[in-house]
């Protein structure tokens, strides 16, 4: 392969560490993938070991590198694309955490951002960032490190300490602390950063009490921005990107009213709406889709925090299944859920509810509900979360939606799909490579370096794989909207004091 040129993209993810080597025509040469450990100290509490996050990630790229018999000199850019909201505090001199990352589905700080809503903060908040008070965001679970470790706010006043989400944490150690960056889309996400003026908000630091020595400078989604130092040393980190904004790129959605949905471990739905930030009346997040050059694009964001990780319950905790892809044929086994109905809201609701006190709940079961009539629920429960977001996408924007691109895992399963444009009513397509989160973090670093030369490129090279068409009547589909909304209404609020609950 010696003389040709590629692309290194790493997707840290929430559950494992990938790297994809990626060439000219977007197909992927080799791919190496490593889990590691969720750490669960208390009920809603979830952290991971930064130390072993860097050391899956820097170790999955040697051996993607290895897999394709290449050396750093045929890597022509590195991009990077991540978990977005995890936060990550480090000491400047020694370089080690003071504490475990703290996970986005993490909801320690619930209480935190009921105080800021009490207080009357949230509607500066959502004007200046496009975001809802919510522990999902970085800058309450960076407070709650600088008031709960101990001499953690001391170290950080004296200038002593960084914060980042994840892909600032691996550009600092691929650097060898030379830079201390993050792009708008990872900095649009921590409830800190102004998405009109492109910076720091002085006024949102001082709401969450945040030093401003601890932020990272902010850079462009597409361009070279550091220089890999010690391992495979010398290659240009061209572009960065959190997961859910680099998978609307890999899939090619760079127009207004064009939707992507990434079912990972959540589901999460972009939609891209142009070079001006559109408010949301509906509950739905604003958001910055990219800046390429000095462009900056914005989308709306519904996050929905369960999606795959019903289907790891299922396997995991319940042992209904042995591995993840025996959901499908399982569910498959019955022609409906029989009138179960599975709500998962175990880390609470996401868009457009926004209930972080809702939690899961299996309802409607009589003695004849099996196994196979609770995964075939579980899949709805998915796709009638999606359906609730993409409904006030529609109200928001006014744009008619004519199809759903899909990507992520769980696209891989077709009846989850063929449930989705059921309970959707449009046309959910499937591209011939699912990998577009990592696909748009290679695209953002090889268009830096002239690997491709502009989107259009990219896009000619986008392949539909299966369009799923919707089946079920416009009754039907009426009627499981109904009962779903009706076991939403169950499990909203469950574990708040003093809710009557039912």
């Amino acid at each position: 392969m010696a003389g040709r040129q590629y692309i290194l993209a790493l997707d840290q993810g929430t559950t494992s560490s990938r790297a994809m080597v990626v060439d000219e025509a977007g197909a992927v040469v080799s791919i190496a993938q490593r889990p590691f450990k969720q750490i669960f100290p208390e009920p809603g509490w979830v952290e991971h070991s930064p130390t072993e996050i860097w050391a899956s990630q820097s170790g999955v790229a040697t051996e993607a590198l290895a897999a394709a018999d290449l050396t750093e000199h045929d890597i022509a850019a590195i991009g990077i694309t991540n978990q977005r909201e995890t936060t990550v505090v480090w000491d400047r001199e020694t370089g080690e955490p003071v504490y475990n990352a703290i996970v986005w589905q993490d909801r320690r700080t619930a209480a935190f951002c009921d105080a800021l809503r009490e207080r009357g903060d949230a509607a500066v908040i959502q004007a200046k960032t496009g975001l809802l008070p919510d522990a999902y965001f970085s800058g309450s679970k960076l407070n709650w490190i600088l008031n709960n470790v101990e001499g953690v706010r001391a170290r950080a006043e004296a200038g002593k300490l960084a914060f980042g989400t994840v892909d600032s944490w691996l550009i600092w150690k691929l650097t060898q602390g030379e830079r201390h960056v993050t792009d708008v889309t990872n900095a649009s996400r921590t409830m800190l950063f102004n998405i009109h003026t492109l910076e720091w908000d002085e006024e949102l630091l001082e709401m969450l009490d945040v030093p401003r020595s601890m932020l990272p400078e902010v850079v462009a989604s597409s361009g070279r921005c550091g220089t890999t130092q010690g391992l495979f040393a010398g290659i240009p980190i061209a572009g960065i990107a959190g997961d859910q904004q680099a998978a609307l790129f890999g899939q090619m959605c760079t127009s207004p009213g064009m939707v992507k949905c990434t079912f990972g471990t959540g589901a999460f739905m972009l939609m891209h709406t142009g070079t001006e930030p559109m408010a949301s009346k509906n509950r739905l997040l604003t958001t910055i889709a990219w800046k390429i050059g000095d462009r900056v694009e914005y989308a709306l964001e519904g996050s929905m925090l369960m999606a795959g990780a019903v289907v790891q319950w299922l396997r995991d905790e319940l042992q209904m299944i042995r591995t993840s892809a025996e959901v499908e044929e399982l569910a498959a086994s019955v022609e409906s859920s029989n009138g179960v109905v599975l709500v998962p809201a175990f880390a609470g609701l996401g868009a457009p509810h926004w209930d972080q006190y809702a939690r899961g709940a299996l309802l409607g079961m009589t003695r004849g509900t099996t196994r196979a009539h609770i995964a075939r629920a579980a899949l709805e429960g998915i796709a009638l979360q999606v359906t609730d977001v993409l409904g006030a996408m529609q109200a928001d924007s006014g744009l008619p939606l004519a199809e759903l691109r899909v990507d992520g895992g769980a696209s891989a399963n077709g009846l989850l799909m063929q449930i989705q444009a059921d309970v959707l009513g449009i046309n959910v397509v499937r591209p011939k490579n699912a990998e577009a989160t990592v696909l748009g973090a290679a695209y953002l670093a090889g268009i830096a370096v002239g690997y491709w030369p502009d989107k259009e490129a990219i896009a000619r090279q986008w392949q539909m794989d299966r369009v799923f068409e919707p089946k079920m009547d416009e009754t039907t589909r009426a009627k499981v909207r109904e009962t779903w909304h009706k076991a939403l209404g169950r499990a909203k609020g469950w574990t708040r004091e003093g809710e009557t609950l039912g």
